[in-house]
């Protein structure tokens, strides 16, 4: 137990990291240095990203760095860590792209801060582990001066013909959705595919093609992946792609777009099945006892901090937005608010009732500056989509939309506390392609459907898509008129995954579909003829821009 009192999570100690996770015993933070070029690497891997070289030595640095982004922790999530604590990724001074996530130890978790200059310590753990962390040096704080540009895509070329122009979305549908609907997540499933399937005209026999996200699993987060649909209906899939490792949870519907395109197929049917809610409940009564998922790459760098909740690295990233930008709580109340607002009018949402600013401003904080309402809602429920080649319009029973563009590329860094720390990373690759694949402009766009895992995730899209400047968000947000149904770029207008429920990236899909129809009841925006829909979190992102039939 440290000074805490609180236990740590051990690290998976390798040979590649030992040197990291042993230093601590001479008081040593050591990294891995490049023997051409000289530049510090964290984490360790095979070969240097500046210069290509093979050549590695280890380093000891001198521990001083300065507090880049940070949060405080409100949730327990651990039996053994009490809260609050502080959450922070620290930069080091001999080089501020080196960055390591990290606790701040020595002083209370709300006085740790952007710019605060720290030291390294070391806290001892099973034996001969030695988990680095930071305390205050009592150094004035440093100025890290203008935000770096954001991340850019050279090179992109706009290639004819695109593949989007032999595709459409012929159908979409929707399982019930709910709290702790207590359902098997592949009935669930199963509804959502019949439903899309009646909408766009077609039958199983239909389908050749089947693609979801994120695959196998044992969790909440899936039905199990293709081969549990497959054996249930005894479908024979001409293709099929499962997997995590996509540009956002819509990844899925850019592959299918890809095998349509290709010819490979004619109909594939896309599905994503959340029972998160049920999960949680069958846990709780010991009904459930879920398998250990295989950890997202860079959690061994995280966990022994308390840190591997997306809501933690997200919320040191609003942190730094804010001391960057002049931001406030307020802006992403307004995301919260007008999305509730708009889920008002959604009958199949699950939180209808208004939500104020005073409740939001006032409600459980989770982890600063995000308190219960800037958090998405755990669910059950599925969605499917229909992807469909574009000459079987003529035979379809609803409207086909088209795609206009998607956008995939990855142009920072992967790891979860890299990249670009003042937005939500992955997004600004994705809506770059996106715009260079297509002569539309964020102007002619009449609906933003973006992911919303956390109210702060928005923010960062209207930012990255250009709806407004960098930085600029709070003005647009703002009372909540320019995002409204009947402003300027209506946001999320079914309520999104913090009101309708997190169907994690495909109800953003959906909802875009009814816009385009003109079918989305009392929430329709006038005239909706184009809209933007994206996916992914933390994980790399992905960007899709529709039009109507």
């Amino acid at each position: 137990m440290n000074e805490q009192g609180w236990v740590r999570e051990p690290p998976r100690v390798t040979p590649e990291n030992e040197f990291f996770w042993r230093g601590g015993e001479v008081g040593e933070l050591r990294l891995q240095r490049c023997t051409t070029c000289q530049t510090l690497r964290h984490p360790p891997g095979p070969v240097c990203p500046r210069c290509g070289s093979d050549g590695t030595e280890i380093a000891a640095v001198s521990g001083r760095a300065v507090v880049e982004a940070c949060t405080v922790n409100h949730r327990r999530w651990h039996p053994d860590v009490p809260v609050p604590y502080a959450v922070a990724i620290v930069s080091l001074v001999e080089d501020r792209e080196v960055r390591l996530v990290t606790n701040i130890v020595g002083c209370p978790p709300e006085e740790v801060r952007v710019g605060q200059s720290v030291r390294v310590d070391f806290e001892r753990i099973d034996g001969d582990v030695w988990v680095p962390v930071f305390r205050p040096d009592g150094a004035s704080d440093v100025d890290l001066g203008p935000p770096p540009p954001v991340p850019t895509a050279a090179g992109l070329l706009l290639r004819r013909p695109r593949f989007e122009d032999r595709v459409s979305i012929s159908g979409v549908g929707q399982s019930e959705v709910g709290r702790r609907l207590m359902r098997p997540p592949l009935s669930l499933t199963v509804d959502a595919c019949r439903a899309a399937l009646d909408d766009a005209g077609l039958t199983w026999a239909d389908v050749d093609g089947l693609s979801t996200y994120p695959g196998p699993g044992d969790t909440g987060m899936g039905e199990g992946g293709i081969v549990p649909l497959v054996e249930a209906l005894r479908l024979q899939p001409t293709w099929f792609n499962s997997g995590f490792e996509l540009p956002g949870q819509l990844g899925s519907v850019v592959a299918a777009m890809l095998a349509v395109a290709s010819g490979l197929c004619r109909h594939v049917l896309c599905y994503r099945t959340v029972w998160q809610s049920t999960e949680a409940t069958l846990a709780r009564e010991g009904r459930f006892a879920p398998g250990a998922a295989t950890p997202i790459w860079g959690h061994e760098w995280r966990a022994p901090y308390a840190a591997s909740k997306a809501v933690n690295l997200l919320a040191a990233r609003a942190t730094r937005y804010m001391h960057t930008y002049g931001a406030t709580r307020e802006m992403l109340g307004w995301v919260a608010v007008t999305e509730r607002r708009h889920a008002g009018a959604n009958p199949d949402a699950i939180y209808r009732t208004p939500l104020t600013m005073e409740q939001y401003l006032a409600a459980e904080p989770i982890s600063t500056p995000f308190g219960i309402y800037d958090c998405d809602l755990l669910c059950d429920g599925a969605v499917a989509v229909v992807v469909s080649a574009r000459d079987a319009e003529a035979d379809l029973a609803s409207p086909p939309v088209r795609v206009e563009a998607v956008g995939t590329r990855i142009v920072e860094r992967t790891a979860w506390d890299q990249g670009v720390l003042t937005h939500e990373p992955q997004i600004f690759g994705p809506a770059e392609h996106m715009w260079s694949r297509t002569d539309l402009r964020p102007a002619d766009v009449d609906v933003a459907e973006l992911y919303d895992g956390f109210t702060f995730n928005a923010v960062s899209w209207l930012e990255a898509l250009g709806f407004c400047g960098i930085g600029e968000a709070k003005d647009l947000v703002d009372g909540g008129k320019e995002i409204g149904l009947d402003g300027r770029i209506p946001l999320n207008t079914h309520g999104g995954q913090l009101s309708a429920g997190r169907l994690h990236g495909y109800g953003f899909l959906l909802e875009a579909v009814a816009q385009l129809r003109g079918r989305a009841g009392e929430r329709q925006v006038s005239n909706a003829r184009t809209a933007v829909v994206t996916s992914g979190g933390l994980t790399p992102g992905g960007a899709m821009l529709l039009r109507a039939p």
